[in-house]
């Protein structure tokens, strides 16, 4: 290299994200329906939009994941005695605060408000400012061939190799840096492990003794959409948590906050598994799609708002756990007592609280969790209430076991009397735990991995089996 400045595009090269699409997120997590309102009013016109969404925003930029190859390259830039200069399609605000952040030139490109900077308008400006030639890019995308053409060395992240081809038989030195993301990410991003939850809704046909293929296979397909709307909204909270993420211990590794995945990749993504969900729910029954859409609109509520409301958030965190078991019913067209709706519900408040204490037990602070309406000193309000949803949970079941319908499901009654202290003995385990920082950050998951909860759930499966007769059915004892 010479002593040229060493121009370094923003987004997917110095950035591993996005600056506009991070912009549009933390707007949403801030401002939801005015977000949306300036994308339709603008989005014909880039360099405003960008303008009003950073104003809008609340945009971390010191988190912002960077390309470690591309930063190396800067440093040794700059230690060479180059400039190096920051030229972005970005909003001018956002990409100054990024240049002063790591000490890059105070000179920059960036969209104004006025004028989107990016492909040929950007070389303009360049061209303007050093000469044809005056100059060498870092970009990554083919819209980069504008640029490249008009620089001397030419620095690609991710390969491009007809952009490659030309800009080389045109005498242009060009280095390629790797870049671009993996289907691997993006499975990690949908979190296909959090899909064990979805035996949730096999639960009215086991309740119903209904064990026959006409019940089964239709719950089978509504784990399958059940699972790409939780998949769907995993993405969504993904990209509305993405600071807060950047922020914490372990959620750091994410995809989206770690920048292993661009996020208009997930948006692609979600909008597809949204369209999957909604379009195998109609396939089944109107009574199953309504509880799928309910799902995904508390859901996204929970995503923008609720979980930032303490015990609102756990409140619908229990309520999204029961919908699963609605859900079963609806696919399999079986009947769901409210009993076991209302025993279900507390089940999973005390699991809500379990999640949290977790997490505060897990926090290196007293201060509250990013993103979230609790602290430390919170942990034994938590207890309570998990105390509160045990008890809850285990009075129901005991008041159900004297209804009409579990003396006709279930002759030997007493063994559910039984059985209520491997529930019990489960439940508390699950707190015990939570309390003592022990557990997955989610309880579900934890418990379909743990071997000794396991063991009592199973416990409790066979006594109700028993008491219903089921074994005696099935192998004459």
């Amino acid at each position: 290299m010479t002593s040229k400045p060493l121009i370094l595009d923003v987004d997917g090269t110095f950035l591993r994200t996005d600056m506009l699409l991070e912009t549009f997120w933390s707007a949403m997590g801030c401002a939801p329906i005015q977000a949306l309102k300036l994308v339709v009013t603008h989005f014909t016109d880039r360099a405003q939009l960008k303008s009003k969404l950073a104003e809008l925003a609340d945009c971390r930029v010191d988190l912002m994941p960077v390309d470690k190859n591309v930063a190396e390259l800067a440093a040794q830039a700059a230690a060479q005695g180059h400039e190096v200069i920051l030229a972005s399609a970005s909003d001018t605000s956002l990409v100054s605060a990024l240049a002063r952040h790591h000490g890059l030139s105070d000179r920059i490109f960036a969209s104004d408000g006025m004028k989107n900077l990016k492909g040929e308008a950007k070389a303009e400006a360049l061209v303007a400012a050093f000469g044809t030639r005056g100059f060498h890019y870092a970009g990554n995308e083919a819209v980069d061939m504008a640029v490249w053409k008009d620089a001397d060395d030419v620095i690609m992240v991710q390969d491009h190799p007809a952009e490659r081809a030309n800009l080389a038989a045109d005498g242009h030195a060009v280095t390629v840096l790797p870049g671009g993301w993996s289907w691997a990410s993006l499975l990690k991003a949908m979190r296909p492990h959090q899909y064990v939850k979805n035996v949730l809704l096999l639960l009215p046909i086991i309740a119903a003794h209904n064990f026959g293929l006409s019940a089964l296979l239709p719950v089978l397909l509504a784990m399958v959409s059940f699972s790409a709307a939780a998949s769907c909204i995993y993405l969504v909270n993904d990209l509305l948590d993405i600071d807060a993420d950047r922020m914490h211990p372990t959620k750091c590794r994410r995809p989206f906050a770690s920048g292993a995945l661009p996020i208009k990749v997930g948006m692609a993504a979600m909008f597809a598994l949204a369209v999957i969900a909604l379009g195998v729910a109609a396939s089944l029954n109107m009574a199953f799609l309504a509880v799928v859409s309910v799902y995904m609109i508390l859901s996204l509520a929970y995503s923008l708002k609720l979980k930032r409301m303490r015990w609102v958030d756990i409140a619908t965190l229990a309520s999204l756990y029961t919908l699963r078991v609605v859900a079963g019913a609806a696919a399999a067209e079986v009947y769901v007592t409210g009993y076991m709706l209302v025993f279900i519900f507390p089940v999973f408040v005390t699991l809500g609280c379990v999640k949290r204490l977790t997490e505060l037990t897990l926090a290196t602070s007293d201060e509250r969790l990013p993103g979230r309406g609790y602290g430390r000193p919170d942990r034994s309000d938590l207890l309570n209430v998990a105390g509160l949803g045990m008890f809850g949970a285990l009075l129901v079941f005991f008041l159900y076991t004297f209804t009409d319908q579990a003396r006709s499901l279930y002759p030997t009654q007493w063994l559910l009397w039984v059985a209520m202290l491997p529930i019990g003995g489960w439940l508390f385990r699950m707190v015990s735990l939570g309390y003592k920082g022990k557990q997955d950050y989610d309880p579900i998951v934890f418990a379909m991995r743990d071997r000794h909860g396991i063991s009592l759930i199973l416990f409790t499966l066979t006594l109700m089996f028993y008491a219903a007769g089921l074994f005696q059915n099935a192998f004459g004892f």
